[in-house]
């Protein structure tokens, strides 16, 4: 069968692209946002990408497009899909009806760390010899690739909240039916297609509903949000995770270093062992917390989900340390929401001490550009010590205000050029540059690399 994918170099519908690949199918896809890792990790697989979104694209006849939601009506590739009559389908539903059906399948939900830590509960399930199928939002280092088929029975997938496709307005995540959830945190987001949080949190209760008696549900007792979602109705046992506050019920991270880097984990005020490992920050013990409660309910000893993450590598683009020259370190981040970018921020400074740390700051997030979390972006930044701001020229709201409220700390800018010759011009041996978006940033990162190597 020949599958053409539209938003082919999403990091979910290249999950989907590499699965059908794998499946033995001929798969091919268009796109108008063509850059790495993604669009190197699916050329290497042999998928075809084409550029734009050209209704000639659907010349070579597939059988079946799987539609990104990047698309809507209007677009030329959907009139014509619509009016020849060419099959279509969303990438959960490919993703249910191809994958999923006969699949233990373990999902991770949340505003925050989906991406982790369902690449951590791959790596624990691969590193017990499981061999886990799975499709996850980024490129975990310890596999090489978004998306595998793997073995029968268990399949990880990273839950989006995001909706279907332009034909179907409920969350991905309602396709899934899990075995095992973790729900991790919930905040608002996504303010370009929900109202407000209780928009959101009715999405969840529609998953909770899916998940079978005989399952379980890992579910964050910090965030207040879920609780309340839970308190909707459950039918499945639950297991609650706690990180910034000592519990004698459920899972507990105590004795944490100032850097999130050593911890000792409870459950049910038992100690289940100690991790040592090479991750950051306090967001980032919550995320492990989950991924072995969750891989526990899959059978895998707790001692021996310590180990796995241990040897874990992280995921591309997650506080990826770029390059290190000269004693200057660059990172790239994928944090774009600011309780994320603080979190990451509070991790990198309790590991790097009193070092100058830079953040070069891209709103490229639906939500960050129409400016709903503007009031407390300012105060996601102050760990930073100094901070390039990025305004692009479709922001709908003015970056300057946050610039005003970080005072001499914070630069506003509207050319990348002019930020890379500047951190040039003022930066250290001993400083850290964190690069912080979820898109290209117009290629700063090469630029910044190339910059320091010049130095």
């Amino acid at each position: 069968m020949h599958i053409h994918i539209l938003g082919v170099c999403g990091t979910f519908m290249g999950g989907i692209a590499l699965l059908a690949r794998q499946a033995g199918h001929e798969v091919s896809g268009s796109d108008e946002n063509v850059y790495p890792p993604m669009s190197t990790q699916l050329q290497e697989q042999g998928i075809e990408l084409m550029q734009g979104f050209d209704p000639a694209h659907l010349d070579c006849e597939p059988d079946m497009v799987v539609v990104g939601n990047v698309m809507s009506r209007g677009n030329a590739m959907i009139e014509t899909i619509l009016n020849k009559g060419i099959p279509y389908t969303s990438g959960p539903q490919w993703l249910s009806e191809h994958v999923l059906g006969d699949r233990w399948v373990l999902a991770v939900a949340g505003t925050h760390g989906k991406t982790t830590t369902s690449s951590m509960l791959a790596w624990i399930l691969e590193y017990a010899g499981l061999k886990p199928g799975y499709l996850i939002g980024g490129i975990p280092k310890n596999f090489g690739l978004s998306a595998r088929f793997g073995e029968l029975p268990f399949f990880v997938v990273e839950a989006d909240e995001y909706d279907t496709a332009f034909f179907d307005k409920r969350s991905k995540f309602v396709h899934y039916h899990p075995r095992t959830l973790v729900m991790h945190n919930l905040e608002f987001d996504h303010a370009d297609i929900f109202e407000d949080l209780q928009a959101i949190q009715k999405q969840f209760h529609h998953l909770v509903r899916t998940v079978p008696g005989e399952g379980l549900i890992v579910s964050n007792a910090e965030s207040p949000a879920l609780d309340e979602v839970l308190e909707k109705g459950c039918w499945t046992p639950v297991e609650k995770t706690h990180c910034y506050s000592d519990s004698n019920e459920g899972w507990s991270a105590r004795n944490v270093s100032a850097d999130g880097s050593q911890f000792d984990l409870y459950y049910n005020n038992d100690l289940q062992g100690s991790l040592n490992w090479q991750y950051l920050g306090l967001h980032n013990v919550s995320n492990a917390i989950a991924a072995i409660a969750a891989a526990r309910h899959a059978g895998v000893p707790v001692k021996h989900s310590l180990d796995a993450l241990h040897k874990f590598e992280g995921i591309k683009r997650r506080l990826e340390l770029r390059a290190d020259v000269n004693d200057i370190r660059l990172y790239d981040d994928f944090a774009h929401h600011p309780t994320a970018i603080k979190t990451t921020l509070a991790g990198l400074r309790g590991h790097v001490g009193d070092n100058k740390i830079w953040v070069l700051l891209e709103p490229r997030s639906n939500t960050m550009r129409l400016g709903v979390h503007k009031e407390v972006l300012a105060d996601a930044l102050m760990l930073a010590d100094n901070i390039c701001l990025y305004e692009p020229a479709d922001m709908d709201w003015d970056l300057g205000k946050v610039k005003e409220s970080l005072g001499d700390k914070a630069t506003l800018y509207n050319d990348i050029d002019t930020i890379v010759s500047d951190v040039q011009q003022h930066v250290k041996p001993g400083d850290h540059i964190l690069v912080m978006s979820n898109g290209g940033f117009g290629g700063i990162h090469v630029k910044l690399e190339d910059m320091l190597k010049s130095i």
